[in-house]
């Protein structure tokens, strides 16, 4: 029960990922709101584990702001934020991604940030406490050819979060993220561009521990981040990996 009395917010919390998170942090105590696009899914997670549901777009400004209004008067009030929803292009050479395609990875992989920070430091602030945690990607720390702006987008992410670190640190939030190599979640199509066998194999290779992550690997790593026992750590991208980035 690492997390009991702890509010927790956790967007693209209805798959993937951030389905892991949710059921960890609801296991370890906590009061937790799944945010995501798909309320649909979100309240068949929250029904199943016990959470709440809640509907944002993270690339939108008044989603969010709403969202997060929303998520505190549901909660009593917010201690954990998880930056976790996200997309990727295509695998394909940067040159022919469309504007379009990348204007959007931009704006759910690293406005979402900027739009967390806008509408839910003020809060943290006057709590003098806080954590956020932001998921990142080993494509930020080692980049994989073909998916140029995604990994561009998760540098961005990684670099985000160390300077938000530092500024808020003197005000009692900390900031951290988690690096996940491509793991068992609806992007691995979109990361591979085609699931078949000898794609899989191919990225395995690349992974020392020779399997992908999965949402749990994710929800033990989180857990731990946004805990107390976690206190005197802020500023770091922890890589969940199995060795892909050594």
């Amino acid at each position: 029960m690492r997390l009991q009395g702890k509010r927790a917010v956790v967007t693209g919390g209805a798959s993937g990922f951030g389905a892991g998170i949710v059921r960890r942090f609801v296991a370890e105590g906590a009061d937790v709101a799944a945010a995501d696009i798909n309320l649909d899914a979100a309240e068949a997670l929250a029904k199943d584990v016990g959470a709440a549901a809640l509907q944002v777009d993270v690339s939108e400004n008044e989603s969010m702001a709403s969202m997060i209004e929303a998520a505190e008067a549901t909660l009593g009030g917010i201690d954990i934020f998880v930056n976790n929803a996200g997309i990727t292009h295509l695998p394909a050479p940067m040159e022919t991604v469309e504007e379009a395609e990348f204007d959007r990875v931009l704006a759910v992989n690293a406005k979402s940030v900027y739009l967390c920070a806008r509408h839910l430091v003020p809060r943290m602030k006057a709590a003098g406490s806080g954590a956020i945690l932001n998921i990142a990607s080993t494509a930020g720390v080692s980049p994989r050819p073909n998916l140029n702006w995604y990994n561009a987008s998760k540098g961005w992410m990684i670099t985000a979060t160390k300077a938000m670190a530092v500024e808020l640190a003197p005000f009692g939030i900390r900031v951290n993220a988690l690096n996940p190599v491509a793991g068992e979640t609806p992007l691995l199509k979109s990361f591979m561009g085609e699931d078949t066998p000898e794609m899989r194999a191919k990225f395995l290779a690349t992974i020392p521990i020779g399997r992908f992550s999965t949402p749990e690997d994710l929800g033990y790593a989180a857990t731990f981040l946004c805990s107390d026992e976690a206190g005197m750590i802020t500023g770091v991208a922890m890589e969940v990996d199995g060795g892909r980035c050594i």
